[in-house]
């Protein structure tokens, strides 16, 4: 894995997802800094990644929360229902915060976690636009969630544990904050066969979710060792390697229950 310290990698990631919620433009994909390397060859297999669509959940969309930064649609698949507590890991700017807290229902919660001040801030005035009662909005590093133990129902992420240095350690905080019968749904990147380590390296592929993607099996493992059981996926879509090698990269959609 990178040679990037862990605070680096959550600079360049913090300043990278800054940008897009100002400008509202989508991730997946090299930086507009990001040269003539891997990363500037990279665009075209990952912009795959930002045709993810809510498109069954219209109208149900709220303006402003949908920045094209999914590689899966987890809530889809996660079988809310009212009364329940859930979180959502990297929250961005709402999407599918907003998305549980109508399955969830006025008894229900969403919570949403993001280490970008700047998301925060536009997912907080998107849940004021709309109305909603129900969700929350917290400032906090998907490594160390500010969420008490065995609180939350289901936990949903959409493409943010690959950008997270330390995937173990967000596996263990995902255990420790679902109550005992709690499960997750959680859409992400992996890589599979042998990634160059100028790939690993690049700063830019980072934030743009390809340097940090574990390989599949590596993943899946770390959730079973998290202690997560009945580990699934749920849905799978490859991609070619961005500058042409021979290893590729797939969007999981992953479910799994806490005993």
């Amino acid at each position: 894995m990178s040679s990037q310290t862990p605070n680096a990698i959550k600079q360049q990631v913090r300043e990278h997802y800054a940008a897009i919620a100002v400008q509202g433009s989508s991730c997946c994909g090299p930086s507009p800094d990001a040269g003539t390397g891997a990363a500037g060859s990279g665009a075209s297999a990952v912009d795959v990644v930002s045709l993810v669509s809510y498109e069954e959940f219209s109208p149900q969309v709220v303006e402003g929360s949908d920045l094209g930064l999914g590689c899966g649609t987890p809530t889809a698949v996660a079988d809310l229902r009212p009364g329940e507590t859930v979180l959502d890991l990297g929250s961005g700017a709402g999407i599918d915060v907003f998305l549980a807290a109508q399955a969830v229902g006025p008894q229900g919660r969403a919570i949403g976690v993001d280490m970008t001040p700047a998301m925060l801030d536009r997912a907080r005035a998107n849940a004021a636009r709309a109305g909603f009662h129900n969700v929350e909005f917290r400032l906090g590093e998907i490594e160390a969630l500010p969420v008490a133990d065995a609180s939350v129902d289901v936990i949903l992420s959409n493409c943010v544990i690959n950008l997270a240095p330390d995937k173990a350690r967000v596996f263990g905080e995902m255990h420790r904050v679902l109550r005992p019968g709690g499960r997750f749904a959680i859409s992400d990147m992996v890589t599979y066969g042998e990634v160059p380590e100028d790939v690993r390296q690049d700063m830019a592929l980072w934030a743009g979710c390809i340097a940090g993607a574990l390989d599949r099996q590596i993943y899946l493992g770390l959730l079973e060792e998290a202690g997560f059981r009945n580990v699934r996926v749920a849905a799978e879509s490859s991609y070619a390697a961005p500058s042409g090698g021979d290893y590729g990269l797939a969007s999981l959609t992953v479910m799994g229950e806490r005993v």
